[in-house]
């Protein structure tokens, strides 16, 4: 195995910890943070979030610069991203800090792409990432991490800067689903 795809795994075995962090009621005490409060647990988790989708950059920066991508890399890396952002959107909805419906479009989104891929991988293809995808995930990330921060530092001033993002992080997760439908439909009219 090589460091990318290491990097990769060690991004879904830091998902149980953050999942732990983030639902077990840890008392190691409350930071005010404006309008809101935000319990030390709370932090170490959107930190390791934060640390965890940062690691999705980098095990992909490595890989194509040293050459070393894998199929086991193409198969993990897209898979490591969906459990992380799909575990911390869930806990935010347990939280309240997220509305379920905006939830369920968005990890309905990554099933059914999910899916497409899986049914043009039957055919020997690869569909790659659109721009469109990559700043879904983007804007996905800094949501996730902006309402797990509970809007930190924003909510001293009372911007709702998390709520914004993850309306925006919905848009392009809409927007990008439809346009990868869109461009790839051949796939499922070739499957039938």
């Amino acid at each position: 195995m090589n460091i990318p795809n290491k990097i990769t795994l060690a991004r879904i075995l830091l998902i149980p910890i953050f999942i732990i962090l983030m639902s077990v009621p840890f008392n190691w005490g409350l930071l005010d943070i404006g309008e809101a409060e935000l319990s030390i647990a709370h932090l170490l988790g959107a930190l390791l979030f934060i640390i965890a989708a940062a690691t999705d950059w980098v095990d992909g920066f490595y890989a194509r610069k040293y050459n070393l991508i894998t199929n086991l890399g193409k198969f993990l890396d897209p898979l490591a991203d969906k459990l992380l952002v799909s575990a911390a959107l869930i806990l935010l909805v347990e939280l309240g800090l997220a509305p379920a419906w905006v939830v369920i479009l968005i990890i309905s989104r990554e099933f059914a792409v999910t899916g497409l891929r899986l049914v043009a991988a039957g055919d020997g293809l690869v569909l790659a990432a659109s721009k469109l995808g990559k700043i879904k995930t983007v804007t996905q990330i800094v949501a996730t991490a902006a309402l797990l921060l509970h809007n930190f530092p924003f909510s001293f001033i009372g911007f709702p800067f998390a709520t914004m993002m993850l309306y925006i992080a919905l848009f392009f997760t809409v927007l990008s689903g439809y346009d990868y439908f869109v461009k790839n439909w051949h796939v499922m009219k070739e499957a039938n």
